[in-house]
């Protein structure tokens, strides 16, 4: 707690509040030489009043209230401050900027002269992998594909479409879509929740155009895993058996093309049962008691 300051007016008669006195007192700190500063009481006062002056701006940005007076020391030692027509406006307005800075270079780990600078302060603050609820894979661009063809999965306007593969088999998407809901219903869902989020999954699929895209957006609604009442452990484990693992390293393997796509491929319920990974993700997913777990 800062304690207030009785009196403005110092031994030379500078009400250093008003900007007039402001500017007065600082010229006389100025003629008096470097060490009036550390000598001349009104210059602690003045210093005092400046902190419980720019403590709210201070506390504003995570700062202590002495930081931001630091920061008003600077500028009035500075000609700018002395000669201008508004001393407190040109000191509140460095102060600002300097708790401003300050801030940013905390949140960048960096010093308080880069994070002045646009090429460095255009970044987001550091965080720790785990300070993520998700993987980094699951929403660092950097590790995202997109589809060749975003009109793979479903047709145009997100009608149904069939896929046509050269050793003759015909797969309507409305068929795979019913294979996934028994696949997931097979492995331990409870049947209303399995035919919801799958049916859920493929309207996303439908308006997204890419299952990339579908998948990003329904790892984020939260809304309707709290409708389909599911942990998010099942959630994002269902998005990823149905959609693929958006993951690089694995966009051409099975974990990677998901349910609905290797079914509209060809693929079978058996093929799929046979598929060992796929099976103990999707069963180790299944909410228990058909809730939250």
């Amino acid at each position: 707690m800062i304690p207030h300051t009785t009196t403005a007016a110092g031994p030379g008669g500078e009400d250093y509040t008003t900007g007039e006195g402001l500017r007065a007192l600082l010229a006389r700190l100025h003629a008096d030489g470097p060490g009036a500063w550390r000598t001349d009481p009104t210059a602690a006062n003045l210093m005092q009043y400046a902190a419980e002056k720019y403590a709210a701006l201070a506390r504003k940005h995570g700062l202590d209230p002495w930081e931001a007076a630091a920061a008003a020391f600077v500028v009035m030692r500075t000609r700018s401050a002395r000669e201008a027509d508004d001393p407190w406006g040109v000191v509140t307005h460095a102060v600002r900027i300097t708790c401003i800075a300050e801030e940013r270079a905390q949140g960048l780990l960096c010093s308080t002269h880069q994070a002045r600078r646009p090429h460095y302060s255009v970044f987001h603050d550091a965080e720790r992998l785990s300070d993520r609820e998700n993987p980094l894979d699951d929403y660092h661009p950097a590790f995202h594909i997109t589809d060749p063809h975003p009109d793979d999965d479903t047709g145009e306007n997100g009608g149904e479409r069939e896929v046509v593969e050269p050793a003759g088999v015909v797969t309507s998407a409305s068929g795979a879509v019913e294979d996934a809901i028994a696949f997931v219903t097979v492995l331990g869902w409870p049947a209303q929740t399995a035919r919801a989020a799958v049916e859920h999954v493929c309207h996303a699929l439908a308006r997204a155009g890419s299952r990339q895209s579908a998948f990003e957006v329904l790892r984020r609604d939260r809304h309707s895993r709290a409708l389909l009442d599911l942990p998010g452990s099942s959630w994002t484990a269902l998005l990823r058996a149905l959609l693929g693992n958006p993951a690089p390293g694995v966009a051409a393997t099975s974990a990677g093309r998901g349910i609905l796509l290797r079914l509209l491929i060809g693929e079978t319920l058996p093929v799929l049962l046979h598929d060992d990974d796929l099976v103990l993700t999707v069963s180790l997913a299944a909410p228990r008691n058909g809730g939250r777990r």
